[in-house]
Parts: structure tokens; C-alpha cells; sequence
């Protein structure tokens, strides 16, 4: 149900509340250009805004016998020319003038009701707004409709705000268009569907607390109680100027106004120290932001007068003539930045403040009289000297976060006078310190230590770092002299060492490290971790690590692929899921306890060897994916050892030597996926018992791609595995056909409908009834031997959605009758001759490349009544006039990809 908010007044209460309206200003067109009273109301000029107000040009015609800026009442029309519509809003909100003069005014709204309108379903709200030619549009009714604003929110409430100047006899609201039938209908309407409320200066309030200063001024030329209620002082208390021009006068005029504003932002305001001057009315400013321009000296002594100023903000300003001290002197003042400022020397005398940043500032002095001072931002001032800096910092005792990062001429010296005068210094931030080495510096209290591109740091400035009890964050990024880091920190929690090109060794014992970050240390060559809470470790870029030791971690995944040349590893973790070791060529030595990992990957670990195999099948026994792809010194014997995995489902010993799969028949019962990707040491005789003796009954997936099995053994396998659902032969050489014809009879030499009659739903049900064949995809690209497919219905293929035969060069022939196949490949089959389908759901159809006729084509797709994309390009023998037959053999056709241009 929508819900019309509207300011309305019906024919008797426009009568009584005549008497007591005036008129609108007949001098005035309805602009704030044009409205002096709302410009003297806000104190603003519309030069202030980038564009002043585009929507506020009054609508307003000019009358036909009276001067050009006088207007008649009656003829009066929204002052907004072209209203904001958002989405879901009607765009038909153009209004007709009433018949008769109406004298009504908009200056006196305030003193009126609003009503709330609730629409039924069909929404008569809407139909009015939206069907001006139907019976009950505006047109329609002898209506005056001035609209101030119209709102169209997601929640379908829309506010309006409406005078109705109603002089028939039927109501505006009526949602039957005043065809109703005596008292039941006037008691809808005024019981049912008009409630009045009181549009209150409390919901004003609200809705205008989300409006910014160019909103709250075009607001204000609606009515006198919006303009009351947008100039509450509650919406000026903030009066960000930025970047705008404003004159003195009229920043005195604002000040005057609100002189309870807290707020003010002048930065990039021109002549802003002319207009600082003026903040005297401004009692209770807590917070002013200057910048870009010149702040002269005075405006630094009058700053006493804001009493109540808690932060001052200037950036990238010349402080003075750049030449002179600027003193600032403030009892109440909490924060200050002079972020990028120009001047000689800077004196802050603030008994209060507890932040001050200086950054990127170039004052060659700084005397700091600050003894609540908890947090001092030098960083990037180059002009500062050592014993400048030592001067300004042991100057504050409270001290607690320190950034002196990019002020090269700290000295070791400098930070003993710190650590002996600061003593709850937490945070320290000296990166680009290339003086600084540690020398005897003792911060016990520290818990965060930035250090990045710090020359002087060495393995010996481990020692003063070990004395950092407290510390939680160390960040040695970029230390090019750093060769090694061992450290005993109970509490560290997070450490980066982040191209340190002479890194070698990291050792850590510390109970509390959550994230390490070694990436891009080339010559790191050990690793020893004992942080039983590591949760995350990067070794990005650690090409030469050879030894790696994580005992005891909380990592739940670790990728060591990445470390080619690690030998020995020892991993203890508890909550460990996932191991990657893929590509450890020369990894020899692996000792792995981790009691919960469900997935190991150790492709091409070709030194593993069985007994590491033996010791990680023990500890690891929740195993449920293993990957021993190209682990060439896993034998066969070395399978038996797999008997722990009782949970194993997927296996892939690709690329091996093996000879004998009889381990794997009895230990892993269930096995869901088994990958033999070329291990070409296999007999025709190793896979015997998958189809001779039901071995993995629960084998869905089996991948004997690149083999040697020859064709009786993929026959049998074939035809007795009817459990499996994903096969693939790609590249099997010793395949000759694949005959799924148990008959002898051509499937495809019957009629039609004969054929039609084996793909009825009884025939099928039945079919599917008395055979297990749950296949889906089968693979068999690159087969070079391969000359002939033939699947008919009798082959029982119900589930087969895919079937892939593609760069099998010497395949001539393609027989393929199946229900449910969708995708169909034979692209770059070269000899291919004959290709008859009847496969009603085959979508997808490539022949790229294919040396076929046209006329083949065009007979096979005939009985793919649901195809949608062919892929002819290349084809030789299909001409461009071929493409239309091809498409009106198979209407069902979206796309044809073919190198040629239809003619």
C-alpha cells in the first residue's frame, strides 16, 4: 500500500483561511537570485556554489498586462522547473491551470494539516500522477495542484506537497472518481482513506538533517516553515566553505547568524586570514581547517579569542611571511596539524594538546611546551637536524606514538635520549633512518617498530630489539644488510621481513605469532618456526630456502610449491587441512604430522620415497586427496602403505613407474577418483580386477589418458564398469573403435519414427531399468588410431551428456543415437566422411577443421531438433550458400561460427 503525504485543503478550509493569507511577493520569481529575504535569511550568494542552483530558476510566466516581474496568483507553477525523479517516480507530473481565479498563496502553509492518503492496491495516487488521459487524471478535475517537492523512495512512500483548489463536485482523492453511492462512499472516503496529521517542524527536522547547505537553500524558498525550519542552527553548526568563494561580508553575516556553529572549513578559501578575523561572534568553535593559501601571523595571536577551539588543521599553507616564527600559544587546544607548511620555526605552547603532526613541514626548529603530548608526527621534515629533533621529542614525557620515518639525520644517540625520557613509548616508526643501527637503544615499552629501508639494521641490532618485551609488530622491510633474525619475543604477533636481498635464516620462538611475511628474500636459506598460534605464513620469492621447520604451528594451510630447492621439511600442526608441496623437486626428507589434513599434493616430489609415504600415511590419516603425480620413487610395494587412508576418495598417480595396482584394489575401498595419466608400465592385465572382480565399487572417475592398455582391455572396461561417470582416453594409441553395438544392427538404418519409438518415455524407462550405465563424459581426444564410433540405444548411454573426439585425425565415421547427449566435439577430425546423429538434446555441435559435406551436415543436424550452436569454420567443403541450408535444416540453430560470410 502506498501512503500520499500531502498538504491539502478542501474548498471550506480554503474559504475560512483566505481572510488570513497574503499573497506571494509579486516582485519575486522564486530563485534565491531573485529572493533577497532568503539570501539576508542564510547569509549566501549563489557565487558561492560551483553551480549555483540550476533547478531554481523560477517557472513563473510573465503576465500578459502587468510588468515583467509581477505575476499573477493563479497562474502560479512549481518553482523548481525540473524536480528530482528517482527511480519508481512517475514522470508525468505537469499540472493544469484550475478554471476559476484562486487567490490561494504559499506563504502561509505552515498553518495547514497534512493528510495522509492511502491508496489500495490499484494505487489512485499513482493513476493520477501517471495516466493523465485516463478518467482520473488531473485533467480530468478541475484542479490546482502547487508542488513544492517530490520525493520517491525504494519503500514506495511518496511525500508531496499539495494545494487542492478543487471547484467540482467530486474529490480529488476519491478513488471511484465520484461515482460512488451516497453515505457508504463519503464514509470511505473520510474515515478510510483521509487521516489527518500534523506535518509537524519535528519531521521537518528530521528529513532536512539530511540535506546538504545548496539542499537546505533550495528548500528554503518552498514556504515559511521550510525556511524556518532549514535555517535551524542545528544544520549550520558545521560551515564547510572548502574550495568556494565567499566574501567577508558574508562570512560576518554567517557568523553572526550561527554563532553557535563548532565547525568551520576554510581551506582553499582565497583571503581566508581576512576572514579568520571575523570568527569572533564564533563562540563555541571547536574545530576550524585552514590551507592553501597564506595564514598570516595575527590570525596565530588571535587564535586566543576562540576559546573553545579543541583542533586546528592547516595544509600545505605559508605560515607568516615563511620567515618567522609563528608562536601558538592555546590553553583548550587538543589537536593540531601543520601538515606541508612553510616557515622558519615553529613554538607551540598548548598545556592540553595531545596530538600534534608537523609532517612533511620544512621548519628547521621546533619547540614543543606540551606536557600532555601523547602522539608527534615529525615524519618528512628534511630540514629538522638531529639535535633538533632530540630537543622537540625528550620535551615531551607523555609521549606515546612517535613517526619520525623519511628524517634522515636521526642518530642512534638521539633514540637513547628518547627511550630515556619517553618511558611509555609505544609506537616508534624510524623507517628511512639510514643512520640508525640500534645501537644500546633499550624500549621496553614498545609494541610496534617500524624499521623499513633502515641501512644500519643488522643481525646485531636483533639484541636491542630482543629487549623489546612488550613488542607485537616488527617491520624490517627492505633491510639489505639484514642478514639473519633470531628472536624470543613472548608477545611478538606479526613480523615482516619483505626483500631483504641478504636475509638468510629466520629463527622465531614465540607463542603468540599470528602472520609471518618473508616473500622475496632470495638468499634465505633455513627456516625454524615455533609458534604454536601461526596462522599465516607468505614465502613468495624464497627461491633458495632449503630447510624449513614449522613445529609447532596453528597454520591450516601451507604452500611450500613454490620453494624448488627445500630438501628437508618437519611440519607439526594440529589444525593443518590442506599441504601444497607440488614442484619440491629435491625435497628428500619430509616429516609430517598434521592429524587433521584431508588434502596433500606432492606432484613431482620425485625424491619422496616410500618411507616418508609410510610415516605420513600414519599421521595423516584423515587423508581424503592425495596427488603423487610424477613421484617417481614411489613404487608399487610403496602402495600398500596407502591401507591408513580409509577415508581416500581421490588418487593420482600420473606420470609414474608403476607396474602392479593391486594396493590400491584392496586398501582403498572408497576411491572415487583414480588418475593413471600416462603411466605407461601398465599391462592390459592391471586393471582386470575393476571389470572382472568389481574392485572400487564406488569409482565414479577414472583417467587413463596417454597409456598403453590396448583395445580388448578398454572394451571390457567399458563395458563392464557401468558405474563409472566420467572416462577419459585421450591419446591412447592402442584404440582402435569404440563399437557399442552389442546387435549387429545399424541403429540408424531404421525409419524416423522407428527411431523415435527406441526414444519413447516407456522405452526408455524400461531401458533404464535393466542397465547400470551411469556415464556422462567421455573423453577420448587425440586418439590417433581411432576410426569408427558407433553408440546406439542399444549401448544404454541415459546419462551420457558429453562426448569429446576431437584431433583424432584418422576418424572416419560417427554413429551416434543417444537421448541425453548435449555436447558433442569433433573438431580437427580430418578424415571424417559420415556423421549421422539422432540426439534431440544436443546443443552444441563443433566440426572445426572437418573435411565433411555439406550435405552430410545438413542431414545430420536434421534430427537435432534442440541445436543451438554448429561450428563449421574451416570446413572446406560447406560454402557460404551451405549456411542457409544449414540453418533451415535445424530451425532451432542460434549460432553458426564459420570462416565464410553468408550470402
Amino acid at each position: 500500500m502506498k501512503i500520499w503525504c500531502c498538504l491539502c485543503f478542501t474548498e471550506d478550509e480554503e474559504d475560512d483561511d483566505k481572510k488570513r493569507m497574503t499573497l506571494i511577493d509579486d516582485e519575486s520569481d522564486g530563485s534565491i537570485e531573485g529572493n533577497e529575504e532568503v539570501q539576508m535569511q542564510f547569509g549566501l550568494a549563489l557565487d558561492m556554489f560551483d553551480e549555483p542552483f540550476p533547478d531554481l530558476i523560477a517557472a513563473l510566466p510573465e503576465s500578459d498586462d502587468m510588468g515583467p516581474h509581477v505575476r499573477r496568483a493563479p497562474r502560479w507553477r512549481p518553482l523548481i522547473r525540473q524536480p528530482r525523479r528517482y527511480e519508481g517516480e512517475c514522470s508525468s507530473s505537469g499540472v493544469g491551470d484550475g478554471d476559476g481565479g484562486s487567490d490561494l498563496a504559499i506563504d502561509d502553509l505552515q498553518h495547514k494539516r497534512a493528510k495522509v492518503f492511502s491508496t489500495s492496491p490499484r494505487d489512485y495516487g499513482t493513476e493520477m500522477l501517471s495516466d493523465p488521459g485516463g478518467s482520473s487524471s488531473l485533467q480530468d478535475k478541475n484542479c490546482n495542484i502547487r508542488m513544492g517537492s517530490l520525493v520517491s523512495p525504494a519503500n514506495e512512500i511518496l511525500y508531496h506537497n499539495y494545494i487542492w483548489n478543487n471547484t467540482s463536485d467530486e474529490s480529488p482523492i476519491d478513488p471511484t472518481g465520484g461515482k460512488g453511492d451516497g453515505k457508504e462512499n463519503d464514509t470511505l472516503k473520510t474515515e478510510d482513506i483521509e487521516v489527518r496529521m500534523d506535518l509537524t517542524d519535528d519531521l521537518l527536522h528530521l528529513v532536512f538533517s539530511f540535506l546538504d547547505y545548496a539542499d537546505l537553500c533550495r528548500a528554503a524558498i518552498v514556504c515559511r516553515q521550510w525556511r524556518a525550519a532549514s535555517a535551524h542552527e542545528d544544520f549550520w553548526r558545521c560551515l564547510n566553505f572548502e574550495n568556494r568563494k565567499i566574501s567577508i561580508e558574508q562570512f560576518e553575516d554567517l557568523c553572526r547568524r550561527y554563532p553557535n556553529a563548532t565547525e568551520v572549513n576554510l581551506y582553499g578559501v582565497p583571503a581566508m586570514h581576512l576572514l579568520v578575523m571575523n570568527m569572533v561572534f564564533l563562540r563555541n568553535l571547536e574545530s576550524l581547517t585552514l590551507g592553501r593559501y597564506e595564514v598570516g601571523d595575527g590570525f596565530f595571536h588571535a587564535l586566543a579569542d576562540c576559546s573553545m577551539l579543541k583542533r586546528l588543521d592547516v595544509h600545505d599553507a605559508t605560515l607568516g611571511n615563511g620567515a618567522q616564527e609563528i608562536l601558538i600559544n592555546h590553553d583548550q587546544l587538543c589537536h593540531l596539524e601543520l601538515i606541508k607548511c612553510r616557515m622558519m620555526r615553529v613554538s607551540v605552547r598548548c598545556p592540553q594538546l595531545v596530538h600534534l603532526s608537523l609532517k612533511r613541514s620544512n621548519m628547521a626548529q621546533a619547540v614543543l611546551n606540551c606536557p600532555l603530548l601523547s602522539l608527534l608526527d615529525i615524519a618528512a621534515c628534511h630540514k629538522l637536524s638531529d639535535a633538533a629533533i632530540r630537543l622537540a621529542v625528550t620535551s615531551c614525557p607523555q609521549l606515546e606514538n612517535l613517526d619520525m620515518s623519511n628524517c634522515s639525520c636521526v642518530s642512534d644517540e638521539t633514540l637513547r635520549e628518547i627511550a630515556l625520557s619517553c618511558a611509555n613509548l609505544h609506537f616508534l616508526n624510524s623507517s628511512y633512518c639510514p643512520n640508525i643501527s640500534l645501537e644500546s637503544v633499550r624500549l621496553p615499552m614498545l609494541t610496534v617498530l617500524k624499521l623499513h629501508s633502515c641501512e644500519g639494521i643488522t643481525s646485531a641490532s636483533m639484541a636491542a630489539i630482543s629487549h623489546c618485551y612488550m613488542l607485537e609488530v616488527l617491520e624490517l622491510d627492505n633491510c639489505n644488510l639484514l642478514a639473519s633474525v633470531s628472536l624470543d619475543l613472548s608477545r611478538l604477533q606479526i613480523i615482516r621481513l619483505v626483500h631483504c636481498r641478504k636475509f638468510v635464516e629466520l629463527n622465531l620462538r614465540t607463542i603468540m605469532l599470528s602472520s609471518i611475511n618473508v616473500s622475496n628474500c632470495a638468499a634465505l636459506t633455513s627456516l625454524e618456526l615455533r609458534c604454536p598460534n601461526l596462522e599465516n605464513v607468505c614465502l613468495d620469492g624464497c627461491d633458495h630456502l632449503e630447510r624449513a621447520s614449522f613445529c609447532p604451528v596453528a597454520l591450516q594451510s601451507l604452500n611450500l610449491g613454490i620453494c624448488p630447492k627445500l630438501k628437508s621439511l618437519t611440519i607439526e600442526a594440529s589444525s593443518m587441512a590442506v599441504l601444497e608441496l607440488k614442484g619440491c623437486g629435491v625435497l628428500s626428507e619430509a616429516s609430517i604430522n598434521c592429524p587433521l589434513l584431508t588434502s596433500l599434493d606432492a606432484s613431482f616430489c620425485s625424491q619422496l620415497k616410500d618411507d616418508c609415504l609410510s610415516a605420513t600415511t600414519t599421521s595423516c590419516p584423515l587423508i581424503k586427496s592425495l596427488i603423487l603425480m610424477s613421484c617417481l620413487s614411489i613404487g608399487s610395494d610403496g602402495l600398500y602403505l596407502l591401507q591408513p587412508l580409509s577415508n581416500l576418495t581421490m588418487l593420482d598417480l600420473s606420470y609414474t613407474f608403476l607396474t602392479n595396482l593391486q594396493p590400491v584394489f584392496e586398501s582403498c575401498s572408497q576411491l572415487k577418483v583414480l588418475k593413471l595419466q600416462a603411466c605407461k608400465y601398465l599391462t592390459d592385465t592391471s586393471l582386470e580386477p575393476l571389470y572382472k572382480k568389481a574392485s572400487l565399487p564406488a569409482l565414479q572417475e577414472l583417467d587413463l589418458s596417454y597409456g598403453t592398455l590396448g583395445q580388448s582391455a578398454i572394451e571390457e572396461l567399458l563395458a563392464y564398469c557401468t558405474h563409472l561417470t566420467h572416462v577419459s582416453l585421450n591419446g591412447c594409441v592402442n584404440m582402435h573403435d569404440l563399437n557399442w553395438d552389442s546387435s549387429g544392427c545399424h541403429p540408424l538404418e531404421s525409419t524416423v519414427d522407428g527411431l523415435y519409438g527406441i526414444f519413447s518415455h516407456e522405452n526408455v524407462h524400461e531401458s533404464t531399468q535393466h542397465t547400470d550405465r551411469l556415464l556422462q563424459n567421455l573423453n577420448c581426444v587425440g586418439c590417433p588410431n581411432i576410426r569408427k564410433v558407433l553408440i546406439p540405444p542399444q549401448a544404454r548411454c541415459f546419462h551420457l551428456s558429453s562426448l569429446n573426439l576431437s584431433l583424432s585425425a584418422n576418424l572416419k565415421e560417427v554413429d551416434v543415437a543417444c537421448i541425453t547427449l548435449c555436447f558433442l566435439n569433433l573438431s580437427n577430425c580430418c578424415s571424417l566422411e559420415a556423421l549421422r546423429l539422432a540426439c534431440p538434446k544436443l546443443t552444441s555441435l563443433f566440426l572445426q577443421s572437418c573435411n565433411i559435406n555439406e550435405e552430410v551436415v545438413e542431414d545430420a543436424i536434421s534430427q537435432c531438433s534442440m541445436l543451438e550452436t554448429l561450428d563449421v569454420r574451416s570446413c572446406p567443403k560447406i560454402c557460404s550458400m551451405g549456411l542457409g541450408k544449414l540453418r533451415a535444416a535445424c530451425p532451432s540453430l542460434k549460432r553458426i561460427f564459420s570462416s565464410l560470410t553468408p550470402a
